[in-house]
């Protein structure tokens, strides 16, 4: 196992970009303490402690109203750090779960009141053992009836091979960041347009635009190869997209981000107000507190 990831940056900066109120970190994590909630034993990497309190810290900082925080595999399915973090949220979380086939209909109420909304699943085989498709679509199918939805993480050059078992998963799917695009070519390359066809025929699908950070060559501040990608992406599916800071960007070995300069990321991708409402507001709040969109 290998120790050498980059540990998040404890002083980021204020952004510029003053968030609308109300805005929603929708894709963020919580680890361990190791010492409270230990990391599990299949795990493809060790991340450094990222408790609950420093994710409200950060939030405060940078101006989100609310998160969503997403199980990562460092946890496998054991989700009682992400539950102590809903629990104690004040209703300002909700979460994304890593469940299994094998948990009973009454764990599965327990995560959905706790604050779950969504269970995830990676088919980024350096990260993860890929669940057999039969299982996933059980477990899509069994969710359906308390309105989850299913996240997704996969690499560009797996979609065309996945592409029809995906459109055949039940209900509202989300895919992490853009499908990992190739962004040394152009959004014209093959396996994007491939991306962005399965979405526009496909209107239970939706996008995270985040984590420019993981999929940059040219680097930060400004991200420059990466806003084309996710800029087409929010003025293609406006009611579509999510974005997230993916603090604290586990598993990142090149650089790690300034979290502030991350925010103001948004700015170019989402370049006028009524889409930065889209992004950061009605879309994450309609997806996971439905009960309080407008």
């Amino acid at each position: 196992m290998d120790d050498g990831w980059l540990e998040f940056d404890p002083n980021p900066s204020k952004p510029s970009f003053a968030l609308p109120p109300g805005a929603v970190d929708a894709h963020c994590h919580v680890f361990g303490p190791g010492a409270t909630f230990p990391y599990a034993a299949t795990r493809k990497y060790t991340p450094c402690d990222a408790p609950k309190e420093t994710l409200w810290a950060l939030r405060d900082h940078l101006g989100f109203t609310r998160n969503v925080i997403v199980q990562a595999t460092c946890h496998g399915t054991d989700n009682r750090a992400l539950l102590d973090a809903l629990e104690n949220s004040n209703g300002l979380a909700r979460g994304v779960a890593t469940v299994s086939n094998d948990m009973s209909d009454e764990q599965l109420q327990a995560l959905h009141d706790a604050g779950v909304r969504g269970a995830r699943f990676n088919f980024v085989r350096r990260l993860v053992d890929v669940l057999p498709h039969n299982e996933l679509l059980a477990i899509g199918e069994r969710i359906q009836s308390m309105g989850w939805h299913l996240v997704i993480y996969i690499e560009s050059q797996d979609l065309a091979t996945l592409r029809c078992f995906l459109e055949g998963l039940p209900g509202t799917i989300v895919f992490d960041h853009m499908g990992r695009p190739d962004v040394s070519r152009d959004i014209y390359d093959n396996a994007f347009e491939l991306f962005v066809q399965m979405l526009t025929e496909n209107e239970n699908m939706w996008t995270k635009v985040s984590c420019p950070d993981r999929l940059t060559l040219a680097g930060p501040p400004g991200y420059d190869d990466v806003v084309p990608f996710a800029r087409h992406l929010v003025e293609t599916f406006p009611d579509r997209v999510l974005w997230g800071t993916d603090w604290p960007h586990p598993n990142l070995k090149s650089h790690m981000p300034d979290d502030g300069k991350l925010v103001d990321y948004v700015l170019a991708i989402a370049v006028n107000e009524r889409l930065q409402q889209q992004l950061l507001i009605d879309n994450p709040m309609r997806l996971y507190w439905p009960e309080e969109a407008t």
